[in-house]
């Protein structure tokens, strides 16, 4: 039996598996290797460290097919050359084709104390250690949130809306929420000011202590630190010797395999793609690489060019009763992006439920 090895159950890891069932050749293994033994709605880990969604609402089985198998572990290297995984604590793994889906990892921009002081909301386990710190938290404890983009606005507007804590979100340009058009930007930070969340903006964070935020230089005590400002790719694909970005992720083929092995696909957060990175990136993503996929096993010749993957805009939450987004380029605000958003994720949930049945 050849083998399919799927390193990551995200968005890109479970879109690509959902997509190349109903194709598999007869004589073609697919083992899916992660750490955890669900996939989870990761766009929604800010509620679960705030306490307002429960991890299992948001966990979804992976498919269940007589040649699909799960190893639950940790990927430790992958040995490009000899077409082989090594996985903690087990056996490696050989593979004929591979799929990298990693994700990403929180990036610290070299800031001294920030990984060793600050929580984190990149993973359902880190997600709920910071819940479980928050939790124990007494009313009108003072909480630094590091990062202004869409993951911090999130966190803070939940914490806000749910919470008796002080909120202090910290941002280092002129603006929170950058990407976005100034009327999505105004309407954040006045739904923040009603809310009394502390925005900060022009920071330069040059140290983190244990519970003390340096603001250029200027120490400012707090009872808990996330950081939410920024991401890179798995320190997995770090390590990998192949062409990379100036952001550290892989460089690949109009067919998104490495350039020089047309076996080793990435997809998602370590892709070096002409979009940021987002879970709605990674799953159009997912399905050009199945289409790739099906088509080899089929024997069809694969097209010049692979059309380009459409964007259908973000939404992000201010609580659970208003938002904000881009969509076709029009900026929303209020109660339709969050309606639409919550909309997104019970179709997203019952979808991916429906493939695993």
């Amino acid at each position: 039996m050849k083998k399919l090895v799927i390193l990551g159950g995200g968005y890109g890891g479970m879109r690509v598996l959902s997509s190349i069932i109903p194709h598999l050749p007869y004589d073609l293994m697919v083992i899916l290797i992660d750490k955890v033994p669900f996939h989870f709605l990761k766009t929604e880990y800010y509620a679960i460290a705030a306490g307002t969604v429960h991890d299992k609402s948001l966990q979804i089985p992976f498919p269940n097919h007589p040649q699909v198998s799960l190893i639950q572990a940790e990927v430790e290297k992958i040995d490009l050359h000899n077409n082989k995984v090594w996985l903690t604590g087990k056996n490696p793994i050989e593979y004929d084709d591979l799929i990298i889906g990693l994700g990403c990892e929180d990036n610290y921009h070299q800031v001294e104390g920030a990984e060793k002081y600050t929580h984190s909301i990149q993973t359902i386990s880190k997600s709920k250690r910071t819940h479980k710190q928050l939790r124990h938290l007494p009313e009108g404890a003072k909480i630094a949130i590091i990062g202004g983009g869409l993951s911090g606005v999130e966190l803070a507007a939940e914490l806000a809306e749910s919470s008796k804590l002080q909120i202090s979100l910290f941002d280092r340009g002129d603006a929170i929420l950058s990407s976005y058009p100034k009327k999505v930007r105004n309407y954040v930070e006045r739904w923040f000011k009603d809310k009394k969340v502390i925005v900060i903006k022009n920071s330069v964070i040059t140290r983190i202590e244990e519970d003390i935020v340096y603001n250029h230089g200027s120490p400012i005590p707090f009872d808990c630190i996330v950081w939410t400002a920024g991401i890179q790719p798995n320190k997995i694909v770090r390590t990998l010797d192949v062409e990379k970005d100036k952001k550290g992720r892989i460089t690949l083929s109009k067919y998104h395999h490495l350039p020089n092995n047309d076996r080793v696909f990435v997809v998602g957060d370590c892709a070096s793609l002409k979009h940021p990175p987002s879970a709605q990136l990674a799953e159009g993503q997912a399905e050009q690489i199945a289409f790739v996929l099906t088509s080899r096993w089929k024997g069809k010749v694969l097209p010049d060019h692979l059309p380009p993957i459409k964007l259908k805009g973000v939404l992000g939450s201010l609580g659970k009763k208003v938002g904000f987004g881009l969509i076709a380029k029009t900026a929303l605000t209020g109660r339709i992006p969050r309606l639409i958003k919550h909309g997104v994720l019970w179709k997203d949930k019952n979808k991916k439920n429906k493939i695993t049945d």
